[in-house]
């Protein structure tokens, strides 16, 4: 048993789910933070049901879980798309995938800072997106997955001589139920995009665990403040000739 407590946002499923699982093997416990439970369960697993698009439920939460646990890893994987043209894009999506992305980040990492700090160790890793580059009809989802660079490099500045890391894993296209929501399963869609990453396939919930978990690990402290794109090649340009 390690002596480490990963607050993991978005974990009753998907990436969240499957990081949460390779960390409760390695010994750490782990405090989901979603709207639903995990599927599966754990003596080290403490689920805490949230809507992290409500602001005074993020609070209480926040308060809560720092109240009574020493947290010294925190994932926030937790994210929605809400895709739309230009023409049909509202501001109202800014304000709520600004509050999921951005807001309950903030305030519950507010809430572990004093115990990262007193122990002069964390590790802080957002999950962001190739979008953050650009994708038609994601005006909401790219303008906060590009912001959560921008606070994560800032927050990476203020929080390295605590021996805090802030990092940002950016997926491309990863085979789970956001995806499915935009493009159908095993469909010729599917089966296209895939052909036109650089790489010939989609991506795989393991491949961005995978990079999870370099960030999370105690021994990866002089790396911070970095966005590593996860993509399959689809972060290098779009211009194939």
């Amino acid at each position: 048993m390690t002596d480490y407590t990963a607050v993991i946002t978005g974990a009753s499923k998907g990436i969240g789910a499957d990081l949460a699982q390779r960390l409760l093997e390695r010994g750490y416990r782990v405090i989901s933070i979603a709207r639903h439970d995990p599927e599966f369960t754990h003596d080290n697993l403490l689920s805490v049901t949230c809507d992290l698009l409500d602001p005074k439920a993020v609070a209480q939460a926040a308060t809560d879980i720092g109240a009574v646990h020493e947290v010294t890893h925190f994932i926030h994987n937790a994210g929605l798309i809400w895709p739309n043209l230009l023409e049909e894009a509202k501001p109202e999506d800014l304000l709520g995938l600004t509050q999921i992305h951005l807001g309950s980040a903030l305030t519950l990492l507010q809430s572990f800072l004093p115990a990262m700090k007193a122990r002069r160790f964390g590790r802080v890793v957002f999950n962001g997106s190739r979008a953050a580059l650009g994708v038609p009809t994601r005006t909401a989802y790219s303008a906060t997955k590009a912001g959560m660079i921008g606070m994560a490099r800032t927050w990476a500045l203020e929080l390295a001589p605590h021996g805090i890391t802030v990092n940002v894993v950016a997926p491309g296209p990863v085979r789970t139920d956001n995806f499915w929501g935009i493009i159908d399963k095993d469909s010729e869609q599917e089966a296209a995009l895939a052909a036109r990453l650089p790489v010939g396939r989609l991506g795989e919930v393991r491949d961005i665990s995978n990079a999870f978990l370099f960030f999370c690990d105690p021994e990866n402290g002089f790396v911070t403040g970095q966005t590593l794109y996860v993509c399959g090649g689809a972060s290098i340009g779009t211009l194939q000739l």
